[in-house]
């Protein structure tokens, strides 16, 4: 015959976990917390291009993450990102890579001006560009993917319009990403 045992120690610690799991599960049932890197949808190159081509780049502006595949799809990696402020200034479509730099200068568009008059005309390659280390410029005029100095970005809606990622992580897109690469921004 089984024998049921309930020390006092598993009764306390049963009634503490319940208390500490109640209020979670009824924050979660009413508002759930969206995380930036929990958030990531995953994505199917064959789901949006009939090829890869020399590669493929999905920037996903809802979960915030940025989709790459090679080639021959052997390398598949997720960048978290920043995205475009606003609906109106998200471009979406397919576009490709048509440029890179290293040192990106950065000439705010004459909207961007309007937004904020307080903007420089022309910033030079450094600590302060807002388009960090590494850039990569679309067919778009305007639109790049680029790398950003304030970390604080990244996973939030605070860009002009492109799509930005973590230096170190833009660094290492920009040396596997060939000039020709499709890019889709949802």
């Amino acid at each position: 015959m089984a024998r049921s045992f309930l020390s006092r120690r598993t009764l306390i610690l049963g009634a503490a976990a319940s208390g500490l799991a109640a209020p979670a599960l009824a924050t979660t049932a009413l508002a759930p917390v969206r995380r930036n890197t929990s958030s990531f949808v995953t994505q199917e190159w064959q789901d949006h291009f009939d090829t890869l081509g020399k590669g493929a780049i999905i920037a996903d502006t809802t979960s915030r993450a940025l989709h790459y595949w090679n080639a021959d799809g052997t390398d598949y990696r997720v960048f978290p990102t920043s995205v475009p402020l606003s609906d109106e200034l998200t471009k979406r479509g397919y576009t490709s890579i048509v440029r890179k730099k290293v040192g990106p200068t950065w000439t705010p568009t004459a909207n961007m001006r309007k937004r904020d008059p307080d903007l420089p005309t022309f910033m030079p390659a450094g600590p302060d560009n807002p388009l960090g280390t590494h850039a990569m410029y679309l067919t778009w005029p305007a639109y790049l993917i680029h790398g950003t100095h304030d970390t604080r970005k990244i996973g939030r809606k605070s860009s002009a319009g492109c799509i930005g990622l973590f230096n170190p992580m833009i660094k290492e897109l920009f040396e596997i990403t060939p000039i020709g690469t499709q890019v889709l921004v949802l």
